[in-house]
């Protein structure tokens, strides 16, 4: 697949005549081989987007979302890395790919914005420099055609002066900046899905939700897929058609946004949203944080990878790992012994038995803790104030 000056070896549908989905990940495992082990950083991942929409993907640090993404995109290195599944990207198999078939692919059909732009930019080279080697590469540009660009190009993404500023380097400019020329780079040859990973770390709330809407915009005028890498479900919430949640490697949960956030199934999913700061939650109030920390990728517990820390784990979560399934609708999966219904776990009464101290006398007391089934025949019948506060 030799590719000459300014053409593609790869032949793509136009976006009008494409079928099906943009982007099939099927069952992708990638890991590393360390001193300590092999660790499973992806772990039998599958999804698929479409062209035009936004996928989000939300997980704590960790938990293998930035080594997916760069699994997609082939970005991996060359050595002590084990890879299996396959990723199909507008007809192609990427994964089939080597190092120079895939350079006909990437900037000019697929992107990455990358998650530090501060290390990502090459800090010897004006930005205007770094933005015009793909219009040449990909475009066949002259030089002098790619700077013009160039400059239209930081003008879009909301860069001031850009005539001037297309002679600045990397260190001239602000974070919020930076991560304006990261987009500028990534769009600058129209690709068809640009996967941004944590493009809003470090920034802060305001710069972020510039750069959201920046990239929203884009995405409306040129139909592009976007894939948004993310720890915080709250970015994701008015931003994706629809959400994937990852720990320890795998998918825990996948759906609409809508029913994500309105039937959560996963307990981790759940701890996730309990942990976004509110507005309404008073000064000096504490954050609720996921107690524990994330398992050991080289020697994974059995069973759920999320039963050490789940507050409603049973023996059953601990003995035996749960698929990705169904309930109703299948556009929602989840991998839970006992889901969520109405924000209550599903799992059977647990009784605890706690310390009771009474003066110089102790005591116990033994509680039973409610399930999903228990507090709906709590409910009133009539529908009253408990059924309309959660609608």
């Amino acid at each position: 697949m030799a590719r000459g000056r300014g053409t593609r070896s790869l032949e793509f549908k136009d976006v009008g005549s494409h079928d099906g989905p943009l982007l099939v990940v099927d069952d992708l495992h990638t890991s590393f081989r360390t001193g300590r082990g092999t660790v499973r950083a992806v772990d039998g991942v599958s999804f698929e987007v479409y062209e035009g929409k936004t996928l989000g993907i939300v997980g704590e640090s960790g938990s293998g979302k930035t080594v997916l993404s760069r699994s997609i995109m082939g970005l991996l290195p060359p050595r002590d890395v084990i890879r299996s599944g396959t990723v199909h990207f507008g007809g192609h198999e990427l994964s089939a790919m080597n190092e120079q078939q895939l350079r006909a692919v990437w900037g000019a059909e697929l992107s990455m914005i990358f998650q530090d732009p501060m290390t990502a930019l090459n800090p010897v080279k004006r930005i205007g420099v770094q933005i015009a080697e793909s219009l040449v590469l990909h475009l066949g540009m002259d030089r002098k055609e790619a700077r013009s660009t160039a400059v239209e190009l930081l003008r879009s993404v909301g860069i001031p002066s850009p005539e001037e500023r297309v002679r600045w380097y990397p260190f001239q400019l602000s974070g919020g900046m930076r991560q304006r020329v990261m987009i500028a780079i990534a769009l600058a040859c129209a690709p068809r899905l640009v996967m941004a990973d944590e493009p809003t770390t470090g920034l802060d709330v305001t710069v972020q939700a510039q750069i959201l809407d920046l990239l929203a915009d884009l995405q409306r005028e040129r139909h592009m897929a976007v894939i948004l890498v993310t720890h915080d479900l709250g970015v994701v919430a008015s931003r994706a058609d629809d959400i994937i949640v990852m720990y320890a490697g795998r998918v825990v949960e996948r759906a609409p946004t809508r029913t994500l956030f309105h039937d959560t199934k996963m307990p981790y999913t759940r701890a996730l949203m309990d942990s976004i700061p509110r507005l309404a939650d008073p000064s000096g109030a504490r954050l609720d944080a996921i107690a524990g920390r994330p398992p050991d990728l080289i020697h994974p517990p059995t069973g759920c990878r999320f039963a050490p820390r789940c507050q409603f784990a049973q023996d059953k979560c601990r003995e035996s790992d749960p698929p990705l399934r169904t309930v109703g609708s299948a556009e929602h999966l989840f991998a839970c012994w006992f889901p969520l219904v109405d924000g209550v776990s599903t799992a059977p009464p647990v009784k605890v038995t706690l310390e009771r101290t009474n003066g110089a006398t102790t005591g116990t007391a033994t509680a039973t803790i409610p399930t999903a089934a228990d507090v709906a025949e709590d409910a009133p019948a009539d529908g009253g104030p408990d059924t309309e506060a959660s609608s």
